[in-house]
């Protein structure tokens, strides 16, 4: 057996005939294979490449310099139902308002405030006092909210 060469039949059945033997060399590489295995690789690397970067074991230096771990700063500001305003869990007046957030914005320019409003506050008011907080230097508002109470199917 001749590794490399195909039969094709007799030149009398319509085959070529390339000498003698009635055999030619084969010429056409089967790719398909090889496209199967290269799948193959593709998927497995795909799969593990997320897992190889995750899994780095690192034992970095210690510095007190740059402490870039530090929690973000906030300040609270609730209006409750009756439209008082609490700064940080104290009663504040309009005028203590922008003093506070001005002295927070001083401190540092990424401080979020947090906003709790009652659902019964109108919008007007809750406008107002986020002009306070941006008049202050302070642009970074989240609004609080609770989660609905769960449904029951």
């Amino acid at each position: 057996m001749a590794f490399g060469r195909t039969s094709l039949g007799s030149s009398a059945s319509g085959g070529r005939s390339t000498g003698a033997g009635g055999q030619r060399p084969l010429s056409d590489i089967n790719v398909t294979p090889l496209v199967d295995v290269m799948l193959v690789l593709l998927v497995i690397f795909i799969i593990t490449a997320p897992l190889m970067a995750s899994s780095i074991k690192l034992d970095l230096p210690r510095t007190d310099a740059g402490q870039s771990g530090d929690t973000p700063r906030f300040v609270t500001l609730v209006v409750d139902a009756a439209g008082k305003v609490y700064l940080n869990d104290q009663p504040v007046s309009a005028q203590e308002l922008a003093a506070g957030l001005a002295k927070a914005a001083a401190d540092s320019r990424d401080t979020e405030v947090q906003l709790r409003a009652d659902q019964t506050v109108p919008y007007g008011r809750v406008v107002e006092l986020m002009g306070i907080a941006n008049k202050a230097g302070l642009n970074r508002i989240g609004f609080v909210t609770e989660a609905p109470p769960p449904q029951k199917p």
